[in-house]
């Protein structure tokens, strides 16, 4: 299993997914009326899709994913968090350190972290890197986990500043991907064993399973590649 999505609901995909392609430089890779995908990548790192589903309406609830960008060039110890903060067309806000979004005229921006607000930021990290294959990254400091190269970004888990409320769905959220040989039922069951749970659906049968961190957090497991196709056949 490993980290695949970050996904932000949008009222305009196409406008939500086009500025965040053109801000980071990501390659397209789907464009049609129930959403946009575009993918970033890392040479010789993590490749993640910027994935914008239709959403109407966008539930506004308060913002628990926050991207942290830093401008081309800027040294890797550069914090992203601490820039200044900015929205995107769908009013979703990101953080942008050494520069503005203007720069992308010259060189796309980078992605520096993804920032998860937690109610227990210990356990919160050790939970995804039970489950994303991402490794704790730094001990002692900020908790936080990256992918096993060292490339690409920081998942990083902070203090939420105030509990995520009863029945509120997080605008932004993370997908997981099961690898042939994952089991769904034994990965359903080291969630909960982990501290999560899983929901049930409201959209109808769904070829992924939804759940929730320890925090509150909703993330998606997706099926192994090529798996829904085989079980609609």
């Amino acid at each position: 299993m490993f980290l695949e999505n970050i996904v932000f609901d949008a009222a305009d995909p196409r406008a939500a997914g086009l500025y965040w392609q053109d801000l980071l430089g990501c390659e397209q890779l789907t464009d049609t009326e129930d959403g946009f995908e575009t993918r970033w990548a890392v040479p010789g790192g993590p490749v993640l899709d910027l994935c914008f589903p239709r959403v109407e309406p966008v539930r506004r609830s308060r913002q628990r994913v926050v991207l942290g960008l830093v401008a081309a060039g800027l040294p890797d110890s550069g914090d992203a968090a601490e820039g200044a903060v900015h929205s995107d067309p769908e009013g979703n806000t990101f953080t942008l350190a050494g520069g503005s979004p203007r720069q992308i005229q010259e060189a796309p921006l980078q992605l520096r972290t993804i920032r998860l607000e937690s109610s227990d930021p210990g356990r919160d990290t050790q939970f995804w890197a039970g489950l994303s294959g991402w490794q704790i990254d730094q001990p002692g400091k900020l908790a936080a986990l990256r992918h096993p190269t060292g490339q690409g970004p920081r998942l990083e888990f902070v203090a939420e500043s105030e509990a995520k409320g009863k029945g509120e769905k997080n605008p932004g959220h993370l997908d997981l991907r099961l690898e042939s040989g994952d089991d769904p039922l034994v990965v359903a069951e080291r969630i909960a064993a982990a501290g999560g749970r899983e929901l049930p659906s409201q959209w109808g049968s769904l070829p992924w399973r939804i759940y929730q961190d320890p925090s509150g957090n909703e993330f998606c497991v997706l099926p192994a590649p090529g798996a829904a196709q085989e079980e609609s056949e």
